[in-house]
């Protein structure tokens, strides 16, 4: 089986509309040239407004890979395509097709990956390095907390901006979206083709919402819901963590591999956060570092990503016990955590400023945020919160309002069908936001339910390959309803 992506993780106001034909009209050619790091794909870049709304304002760079379709006589176009974040590179992503799609996908269409406007090579955020190392814990314990989470992040916010540029008030997904039907008028595309995962997905929900006439055929796995308010978006998220705590205690029990088979695995965890609470807990892998309470959740909500339960397990016996760490550790969430650089920098990208163009998720004061964490404890129990979810919220307290693109229900209306994947066990994108987002997008959604954990579908198993495949290169809808079984966790 080829890999699987890992990559972590809401009243409309929309842009002015602009004409249809506008995009194409506007957009040079791309320049395509060997790619530095690899002669077998191409690169180029596609020039668009820093402010869509206002074009004569100033322009930027979008980096872009392309593999030509290894079929060309059956070639079906040109597959844009988007693995989220936000700050996963999409050129990196489209370097790599072969081992993210498979040789039906690679053969059939030009794999098409991009950079987002803020990301990645394509003028990306950036911020002081010092400043970001020094970001206070994402969990605030009182209101002196609260008040430095608010001043760190007006400063932050001021760094930013005075080192990223006009650009930095121009990250949100809705000008993205844009800058994707200028890509595709680049491409001689009549409609798009498009794979997104996880924040990439909001990409395509709002194509489809803004161009339903050029949309050829939309892959959303493992949807963002951007309807959502901050209690919603907070208690939907801490749901969605504590059901992969859930899905991985019972692989546990059932399964003789799992280091805690046979262990109480609740038990045993609670007793590692009381023990992290109190400063008593030692990192396995760094014996001189104390876990808190924030790692070892961090630590378990990454692991539900692959899901890497057998690492996951392994990992709280050695912190439990002492003993020698395991060597196959648990993979880091792409996109998530504040980012530090390389030492010596003087700057480090910010992808975060992302999200916080597109939620506005306010908390007026510490009573209102306290109320949120009790909520938080008692839906998620053993998980206590979504650490990505409160992560957000921290990282965009105090933003100011409006955001450019704020969240809304949907009203996608014209398109053919849209096709969504999505596990019944996903702690980053769980399955609460695929059932929300299909039921705004209505009778063009056509959802397949992967009936295992993790987080990104392609790629896990023959039922969910063959139904994207034929999605994407053939048009074929999976039937309404359509499940795909779990594959066993190695």
């Amino acid at each position: 089986m080829r890999k699987s992506l890992v990559p972590v993780l809401v009243a409309a106001v929309l842009a002015a509309a602009i004409p249809s034909n506008a995009a194409a009209a506007d957009t040079p050619a791309i320049t395509w040239a060997p790619c530095a790091e690899d002669s077998t794909a191409e690169c180029g870049t596609l020039t668009v407004p820093v402010d869509w709304d206002h074009p004569g304002s100033g322009s930027i760079d979008l980096a872009l890979a392309r593999r030509k379709a290894k079929n060309p006589e059956r070639r079906a176009g040109s597959l844009v395509v988007n693995p989220g974040g936000p700050g996963v590179s999409g050129v990196e992503f489209a370097l790599r097709a072969d081992d993210y799609l498979g040789k039906e996908l690679t053969g059939a269409f030009d794999v098409v990956g991009f950079d987002p406007r803020g990301v990645g090579r394509s003028h990306p955020v950036v911020c002081s390095a010092d400043l970001l190392r020094r970001a206070p814990e994402p969990i605030m314990k009182s209101r002196a907390d609260f008040d430095a989470r608010l001043a760190y992040n007006q400063r932050l916010r001021q760094d930013c901006r005075a080192r990223t540029g006009p650009l930095y008030d121009h990250v949100d997904t809705l000008s993205v979206v844009r800058d994707v039907d200028a890509l595709r008028a680049a491409l001689g595309e009549a409609k798009l083709t498009y794979y997104g995962v996880s924040y990439g997905t909001l990409i395509g929900q709002q194509y489809a919402e803004r161009y339903p006439g050029k949309v050829r055929a939309l892959v959303m796995d493992s949807s963002f819901d951007h309807s959502l308010g901050t209690a919603a978006y907070l208690d939907t998220a801490a749901t969605h963590a504590e059901d992969s705590f859930d899905a991985f205690a019972a692989w546990c029990d059932r399964t003789t591999a799992c280091a805690l088979h046979g262990k109480d695995v609740r038990r045993l965890w609670a007793d590692l956060l009381a023990r992290a609470d109190r400063g008593e807990l030692r990192d396995p892998y760094q014996p001189d570092q104390r876990l808190s309470g924030w790692d070892v959740v961090n630590q378990a909500f990454a692991a539900f990503y692959g899901p890497y339960w057998n690492e996951l397990a392994e990992w709280l016996v050695a912190a439990d016990t002492g003993a020698s760490p395991p060597a196959r550790r648990v993979p880091a969430v792409p996109g998530e955590g504040a980012p530090t650089g390389r030492a010596g920098e003087e700057v480090a990208p910010f992808a975060r400023t992302v999200f916080c163009q597109d939620f506005h998720l306010p908390v007026r004061d510490y009573d209102e945020y306290a109320a949120h964490l009790r909520r938080q404890s008692a839906i998620a129990g053993d998980m206590r919160y979504s650490p990505a979810a409160l992560y957000s919220v921290a990282a965009c307290l105090g933003t100011p309002a409006p955001v450019p693109n704020p969240q809304h229900r949907l009203a996608v209306d014209g398109t053919p069908p849209l096709l969504m994947v999505n596990s019944l066990h996903d702690p980053a994108t769980g399955y609460l936001w695929a059932l929300g987002t299909a039921r705004q997008i209505g009778r063009e959604a056509a959802l397949l339910t992967y009936e295992g954990a993790g987080h990104a579908v392609l790629g896990r198993g023959d039922c969910v390959t063959n139904a994207v495949n034929g999605y994407l290169v053939s048009l074929t809808v999976p039937a309404p309803g359509a499940r795909c079984p779990a594959l066993p966790v190695s």
